[in-house]
């Protein structure tokens, strides 16, 4: 009963179809029970085969040393978990668990084709499933030479940076002083097309408008 192995690919494979739909291993919010569990995955999943578990590893990690105070009495991580997960028959073989829970001592010929069927239905669903696109809102602060740069021209230069993932957003000149605005203008891009940096790269490179390009906002959709 509960989680075993997690540092196997069985055991992940059932910690990951565990979260598939939760955030954290018992209720609504973290406690020593995602503390046991992770303790006992010792290292991030791999994300592609494990989304939900790399998911939930990282952000148990991201408490750092503050894990230690978080709620509950810390427990073995087999005492967490789905009900049906039989432990593994050798302690010293991961490759001889019981995914399904196989009341037989052994593991026979038709349990271990059920259990290949699920896994091969398990992966099937996963692949299926539409990929997640990260994206971020960003806010970003251009600033021109002095107060005779014609801004219109200069945002029109700025919003002429095309890129796949980059939607540009609304405007506004935000006055600094010396009759001098500068543009802050918005913008929503993919993260695994858009890097910050090479956008404020593109923008500056029109000198004879933009001096500089601060980050004002930058927040995770």
């Amino acid at each position: 009963m509960g989680f075993t192995a997690l540092d196997t690919d069985a055991g992940l494979a059932v910690l990951n179809a565990f979260l598939e739909d939760k955030s954290y291993i018992e209720g609504f919010t973290p406690s020593q029970a995602d503390v046991a569990v992770f303790d006992a995955v010792k290292k991030a999943p791999n994300a592609t085969t494990y989304p939900h578990a790399a998911r939930w590893f990282k952000h148990i990690a991201s408490f750092g040393a503050a894990k230690s105070s978080l709620p509950g009495a810390k427990k073995a991580a087999s005492a967490y978990g789905p009900e049906a997960s039989a432990p593994a028959a050798d302690a010293a073989d991961d490759d001889d668990i019981d995914l399904f829970g196989s009341e037989d001592e052994e593991v026979d010929e038709e349990a271990e084709k059920l259990k290949q069927k699920r896994l091969e239905e398990y992966h099937a669903k996963k692949a299926n499933k539409p990929k997640v696109v990260a994206k971020s809102m960003i806010s970003l602060d251009v600033k021109p030479w002095d107060d005779e740069t014609d801004l219109k021209e200069m945002e029109k230069s700025v919003r002429s940076i095309t890129m796949d993932g980059l939607v540009w957003g609304a405007s506004q000149l935000i006055p600094v002083g010396y009759g001098i605005s500068k543009l802050r203008i918005g913008c929503v891009v993919e993260d695994d097309k858009v890097g910050v940096d090479d956008l404020s790269d593109q923008i500056t490179a029109f000198e004879d408008y933009v001096q500089s390009v601060d980050v004002h906002t930058f927040n995770k959709l």
